[in-house]
């Protein structure tokens, strides 16, 4: 079995997409949208925390909102080795499979 160490950063519940990429980052080329990355939480915090390699965790209906498929392709360009959440939302949830996150 494979081990998946680094940086954990805790999210809280309702995570939408608009926060995981906002709609301003929708025309960037999909090899920058990862600087975006969850740039629209209301918090600065995450950018002073994020690194390669990061484990998000969070709550309650991760990836709710639009059925954007840049939502997850930023945080697998950002280099977020994993999410975690209690439970995510049905579009982003098979994004997310489709696109290897």
């Amino acid at each position: 079995m494979e081990k998946i160490r680094g940086k954990v950063i805790i999210l809280g519940d309702d995570v939408d997409t608009d926060q995981i990429l906002p709609g301003y980052a929708m025309s960037e080329p999909y090899e920058e949208i990862g600087k975006y990355a969850m740039a629209g939480l209301p918090t600065e915090d995450f950018k002073l925390n994020r690194e390669p390699g990061c484990i998000l965790v969070a709550g309650r209906n991760f990836g709710c909102g639009s059925s954007r498929e840049h939502a997850p392709i930023a945080l697998i360009n950002m280099g977020a080795a994993a999410v975690l959440a209690d439970s995510f939302a049905r579009i982003f949830f098979r994004n997310g499979i489709n696109l290897g996150l």
